[in-house]
């Protein structure tokens, strides 16, 4: 008999989206998403239990950011803590990459895409990818206005594509939120980075070394 395919379990929790999806090779098995805003740390597990086999895999994909604070740490500790307790590999890949491939595998004729997604204080975080997934840029997070000035593609995907394509006047909106669903149109690549954090912005809080005496 030929070998079972190789299990993959991804997880997503860095932005308003909560989603698990378990593939056998290149087969979704069994998924589950939810829109929710908060609550992550509390539904995540009542997901990944309704898998086929509690989700067990051979190697663990999860979202790292940039997004919400507490949504990227929830869904970090989930990973490490199964990929410790399955003894299996835990990777990474980062939440404009996804918008941007489900954006480019929707849109054949697009030869590029600008993600665009709710940042902190009242900034967005922007990212632009060409048409094989590769970053064109650093990841920024800019005030409306300078996100506004750097966006040029026709194509804009994210949570913020649709306010950002009506300020500035042009262009085609994809209204997007990351989808552990569309993990594997990710490239190898864009899906082997360390299991770490990315937020998009430094600490609001400094050391108390670095604040001005008074």
């Amino acid at each position: 008999m030929p070998p079972e395919p190789h299990k993959l379990l991804v997880i997503d929790t860095a932005t308003e989206a909560c989603s698990v999806a378990l593939f056998a090779g290149d087969e979704l098995l069994a998924s589950e998403h939810a829109v929710m805003g908060r609550g992550h740390a509390e539904r995540l597990v009542p997901m990944i239990a309704t898998l086929p086999q509690r989700g067990r895999a051979d190697a663990i994909l999860v979202n790292c950011g940039p997004g919400s604070f507490t949504g990227v740490r929830v869904g970090l500790a989930a990973a490490r803590a199964l990929a410790l307790a399955w003894n299996v590999p835990v990777s990474g890949y980062a939440t404009h990459s996804l918008v941007a491939a489900t954006a480019l595998a929707s849109h054949p004729d697009a030869d590029a895409v600008d993600v665009v997604m709710t940042g902190g204080h009242g900034e967005y975080f922007v990212q632009s990818f060409g048409r094989e997934g590769a970053a064109l840029g650093p990841l920024a997070s800019l005030l409306p206005d300078a996100a506004h000035a750097v966006c040029g593609h026709e194509l804009v995907a994210g949570s913020m594509a649709e306010t950002l394509v009506a300020a500035r006047g042009f262009g085609t909106a994809v209204a997007l939120l990351p989808d552990a669903r569309q993990a594997l149109l990710l490239t190898e690549a864009a899906r082997s980075l360390p299991a770490d954090p990315i937020y998009g912005r430094g600490a609001d809080a400094k050391p108390m070394a670095m604040q001005a005496p008074r």
